[in-house]
């Protein structure tokens, strides 16, 4: 169990998780103040950390700018804010008062600490909040603040957490960049001094960064070196402020929001923060991504336990010309090859013959699908697979009917244009009725259609975010947008318990551990070449698990790249997540059909390993040799290889590469051909995938334990 202890005398607070320890305690003024972070510690231990506050070096200094478990603007503080505040009066600043502790005991194998404070002079208090667990090192923070006055308060900055690093020799950030078609590209650099801001602007989470970082000394690699990190549970703008400071210290505040906007808090009014998870680990990167992948599995993904099917969807086949014959003669292709789950994409809808008309009017279209979808959806479960269909319910083109009958729905400001990207404009869901009315049809789609499986896309970003009429509107609409969405999302699973909903927005724009909490898989790119999704799969998997992962194999030339990888590359870089098939079944040759059914019948007798095992990233998906992954059974009794090579070089050498994950002194059988394996050998020694020479090659080596060595 995880514990939650007190030192009343030096007021200490211990929390501790299987492997790690974090301590926090009330310092002379009242302000929570951050002791220790990383492996366990005792009580004793941790209360030897607390040493009387030093005088400041000179008049210039103030308090330190990392160190406090939420710094607020006020006093001598001069370091990035997570906590500020503006007053009906004008005033500024927080200044800490002790109000009490709660410590709650669920009987889920958590704990729950709640440090409550008060404002010394105004009427608003904050209670700091963090929940350990029994299976996971990582501790999950919030924050909530509650306006007690009669006026209003805005919250020009309401950060979940801060997070204090110890002081360490160097700091190393690591976190991920990238743009449409581009996204989780990971980036490992020096963390300069001063403050460096990572962030969304777009009422989204965004393709061009992502709510999460990790720290390390700058030594840390995939097997060795102490990392820390967090990762934010929200789904729509937000910041992040990594900051190293003079005094030789680093830390990382973040939270909703971006500059230039803030959370009004009324009378009686509360705002509670979204988790801001962080994790300690001295296992390096492959260990703090199997940690990540673990909690996201229990904790995290409404089903992760599950086993997901292999997928169809028919976007790249059919575009926007959907109608009832193509589809079940799709279908019925897919279903030959080993397909589980039939998706519908763009076009089934309204006037919806591209992408200028139809969007926001969600009724089947009549000359398409004269008996609606029902019959479709007939065809594909008879076929023995579920039904999906795409859908976009936070976009409206202006040439549609729902536009022309509210066009006070949309995000705009009076007095300016209304800037239409991909064709059309975002729909308000900050207001109830526009959250009502998604709610509505979408419940009676899936009901009336027997639909098993939504991909709920979201494809373009805020412009104009203004909510005219509404009293702080503009203000408002930021965090009400989200947590309509996720209230309708919510009330969707309730109302159909084997719903599942795959989250996307133009490929990975929206993909956090918010949006996963209420869905059940991604879409991480629009991209589908297999060899940029080495590397964008790499990105991804540095926080979230294959299991979340939807990957798909398509046409070649690849209609964004032009590039062409056989039909094994794709399968293999498919096979690393939830595999989906997106390619025109209807011009796959005889033996393209033959090989992909080869190919998901292997990947279904693997699958419980991708989407459930542990994973090690054996070699990277740049340099010269192979890209190598494993995915290996918690207890060891089973192991999955993949391996690319892009091409054959002349002198360049192929090291074998260490496996993981194995029992030692087992003996394995590769699968496919029957040859045996000493763990030792493999773990110490090293394997070397058979690859065939040859541009573009690839395999899949499944081992099974045989049982242990004599000797």
């Amino acid at each position: 169990m995880p514990t939650i202890s007190h030192a009343p005398d030096t007021g200490v607070w211990l929390l501790t998780t299987p492997r790690t320890s974090y301590a926090v305690h009330i310092d002379g003024t009242g302000a929570p103040c951050h002791l220790a972070w990383g492996p366990r510690l005792t009580s004793r231990e941790a209360e030897a950390l607390v040493v009387p506050a030093g005088e400041a070096a000179s008049s210039f200094e103030g308090r330190p700018a990392v160190g406090e478990e939420l710094p607020v603007d006020g006093g001598t503080r001069y370091g990035a804010p997570s906590l500020q505040i503006r007053y009906p009066d004008g005033s500024r600043g927080f200044e800490w008062q002790p109000t009490g502790h709660r410590v709650l005991t669920p009987s889920d194998g958590s704990g729950e600490l709640r440090l409550e404070f008060r404002d010394r002079h105004y009427p608003l208090r904050v209670a700091l909040h963090y929940r350990v667990r029994d299976d996971t090192d990582v501790i999950e923070r919030w924050t909530v603040l509650r306006n007690e006055g009669e006026q209003r308060v805005s919250l020009l900055r309401a950060d979940s957490a801060a997070w204090s690093l110890p002081p360490l020799a160097d700091y190393r950030l690591s976190h991920v960049t990238g743009q449409w078609s581009a996204e989780s590209q990971l980036r490992r650099e020096r963390l300069p001094h001063g403050e460096t801001v990572l962030t969304s602007r777009r009422g989204i989470t965004s393709h061009h960064a992502s709510p999460w970082v990790m720290v390390d000394e700058g030594d840390a690699d995939e097997e060795h070196g102490r990392v820390f990190g967090a990762a934010l549970a929200w789904s729509g703008s937000w910041r992040i402020t990594a900051q190293r400071t003079p005094d030789g210290r680093a830390g990382f505040t973040g939270g909703v929001g971006h500059e230039g906007t803030c959370v009004p808090l009324g009378p009686g009014e509360e705002f509670a923060t979204p988790v801001f998870a962080g994790l300690f680990t001295d296992g390096g990167f492959g260990a703090a991504s199997r940690a990540w992948h673990a909690y996201t599995l229990r904790h995290v993904l409404p089903h992760g336990r599950e086993v997901a099917p292999v997928l169809y969807n028919s976007w790249e086949a059919t575009g926007f010309d959907v109608d009832e014959a193509n589809q079940k003669a799709l279908a019925e292709r897919a279903a030959a090859l080993g397909v589980e789950l039939y998706v519908v994409d763009d076009g089934w809808f309204g006037a919806r013959r591209s992408d200028h008309a139809g969007l926001g009017d969600w009724t089947p279209a009549p000359e398409r699908f004269p008996r609606g979808l029902g019959p479709l959806a007939d065809t594909v479960h008879r076929l023995g697979m579920r039904f999906g269909i795409w859908v976009e319910p936070e976009m409206v083109n202006p040439d549609s009917d729902l536009y022309r009958e509210h066009p006070d729905w949309v995000l705009h400001t009076p007095g300016r244009a209304r800037s239409e990207l991909r064709n059309q404009l975002v729909l308000n869901f900050a207001r109830d009725d526009v959250a009502d009315w998604a709610h509505g049809w979408l419940t009676r789609l899936v009901a009336d259609h027997g639909v098993d499986f939504l991909k709920w896309d979201m494809n373009r970003a805020f412009s104009e975010a203004g909510w005219p009429g509404a009293p702080d509107g503009h203000d408002r609409l930021w965090t009400r947008y989200v947590a309509n969405l996720y209230g309708v999302l919510d009330r969707l699973r309730a109302d159909h318990a084997g719903l599942r909903i795959e989250t996307c927005s133009g490929g990975g724009g929206r993909v956090d551990l918010g949006i996963l909490t209420r869905t059940d898989q991604a879409w991480v790119s629009d991209n589908t070449d297999a060899v940029d999704r080495l590397v964008i799969q790499h990105g991804f998997g540095q926080l979230h698990p294959a299991r979340a992962m939807s990957a798909w194999v398509t046409d070649v030339p690849n209609q964004l790249t032009s590039r062409s990888v056989p039909l094994r590359f794709r399968f293999h870089v498919a096979m690393c997540g939830l595999l989906g098939i997106g390619g025109d079944l209807a011009r796959w040759s005889e033996e393209e059909l033959a090989e992909g059914a080869e190919l998901v019948a292997e990947y279904k007798r693997v699958r419980h390993l991708v989407q459930h095992g542990v994973l090690y990233r054996l070699s990277g998906p740049h340099g010269e040799p192979p890209t190598v992954v494993q995915y290996a059974a918690e207890d060891g009794t089973e192991a999955l290889v993949l391996a690319w090579q892009r091409g054959p070089r002349h002198g360049v050498p192929r090291p074998p590469v260490r496996l993981r994950g194995l029992t030692p002194g087992a003996r394995y059988r590769d699968t496919r051909t029957g040859e045996t394996h000493h763990a030792t050998v493999l773990a110490e020694y090293g394997f070397r995938p058979d690859l065939r020479p040859g541009d573009w090659a690839s395999t899949a080596v499944h081992l099974v334990r045989m049982g242990q060595d004599e000797t």
